[in-house]
């Protein structure tokens, strides 16, 4: 099953609706975050915890540090009495990680750039664009190279035959090596590429009969697609199609969009730590809580830097962020409010059973 494909044909049903792509992403980051609720809020009741029973933790490490085996059994001894489970605060952020592979694969791949490549929203000119990219502009009859380019067919063609009969959807196999190009690359000139007929899903007598193949073709540098027609020339499917010189381009609006997400991130890991933050956590694991809030963000704008994420991505990031900053915040006033409730039944229950002393 062709996961990526799945998600730009979902983002593609809810662009139909809305009439824009960069919307139909927000709305998708939301069915996300609201689908993954129930979990962030059993995040942040162990994270709570966690800082609740922090000095009983320090006390077993430090009763049996010597005895690496004896605490870990305590260790666990004390998780199961207090129903605790230290693994589930991770949980939303291994379950979000493939869905960010999935979205970044998705918007990467060109289907998305023919589909939605050219795609604004607001201030951001291209969903597909990256900081710094050569993306030609898709279906202008003409491809940007540099001296050495990889192209790719898409899944399927659209076959002529002699007889007048046209085939739509024909199975390409193996579209990473369908498409080759003969001879020498020089970006201003022409290239000649040549489709592998055995890669067309067709008996024997249909490939013979075959006049000319209509094709996608994906250049992998440039992130661009074009529509090439390959006529037979005997035994074998040609076509030649024009070329530019590939020039590097900064997009600054994707700059923008990615300062967005590190003030966002940083202020979501402010917000998180004010409301995870209690009287009884441990000083050791503030100070590191608080250096993570400064050093994560740059770590991970550095890497984006070199790494090309779209600006789709960004956008789903942006929008992630902003929800787990309100998600958080809600979250947390529904947790006080169950303690406050807690504690008041408890002050009920202990006037209740409080025994009456007669004054003699």
């Amino acid at each position: 099953m062709d996961f990526t494909a799945l998600t730009i044909q979902f983002l593609k049903l809810i662009a139909d609706l809305v009439g824009n792509w960069g919307v139909a992403i927000i709305i998708l980051t939301l069915i996300i975050r609201f689908a993954l609720w129930p979990a962030n809020v059993s995040q942040q009741k162990s994270m709570k915890t966690m800082q609740m029973v922090q000095p009983k933790i320090k006390l077993i490490q430090e009763r049996y540090k010597s005895n690496p085996e004896m605490m870990q059994q305590k260790m666990m001894e004390f998780w199961k009495e207090n129903k605790v489970n230290p693994m589930a605060g991770c949980l939303p952020m291994l379950i979000q990680l493939p869905i960010f592979i999935l979205l970044y694969s998705a918007l990467m791949s060109p289907y998305f750039i023919e589909q939605a490549g050219n795609a604004d929203f607001l201030f951001v000119k291209r969903l597909d664009a990256t900081i710094r990219s050569n993306a030609g502009l898709s279906n202008d009859g003409k491809f940007q190279v540099e001296r050495y380019v990889r192209l790719q067919s898409g899944k399927v063609a659209k076959v002529f035959l002699k007889d007048g009969k046209i085939l739509d959807d024909v199975k390409i196999q193996n579209p990473q090596k369908a498409v080759t190009v003969q001879g020498e690359i020089t970006p201003g000139e022409p290239i000649d590429l040549k489709l592998q007929m055995d890669n067309l899903n067709l008996n024997f007598a249909t490939l013979n009969n075959i006049q000319k193949v209509e094709v996608k073709v994906s250049n992998a540098q440039t992130r661009e697609t074009e529509n090439v027609t390959f006529n037979r020339t005997g035994d074998i499917l040609t076509a030649q199609v024009p070329t530019i010189k590939a020039v590097q381009t900064i997009h600054y609006d994707v700059i923008f969009l990615l300062v967005l997400f590190v003030l966002t991130m940083v202020l979501m890991q402010k917000v998180m730590m004010a409301q995870t933050k209690t009287q009884n956590q441990d000083p050791q694991q503030a100070a590191i809580q608080k250096s993570m809030t400064t050093v994560m963000p740059v770590m991970i704008t550095v890497t984006f830097l070199f790494v090309p994420i779209p600006a789709g991505v960004l956008l789903y990031l942006v929008t992630s962020n902003i929800f787990q900053i309100v998600q958080t915040v809600i979250i947390n006033k529904q947790l006080e409010k169950e303690d406050e409730n807690k504690k008041a039944n408890s002050a009920k229950e202990a006037v209740i059973d409080a025994k009456v002393i007669e004054s003699k």
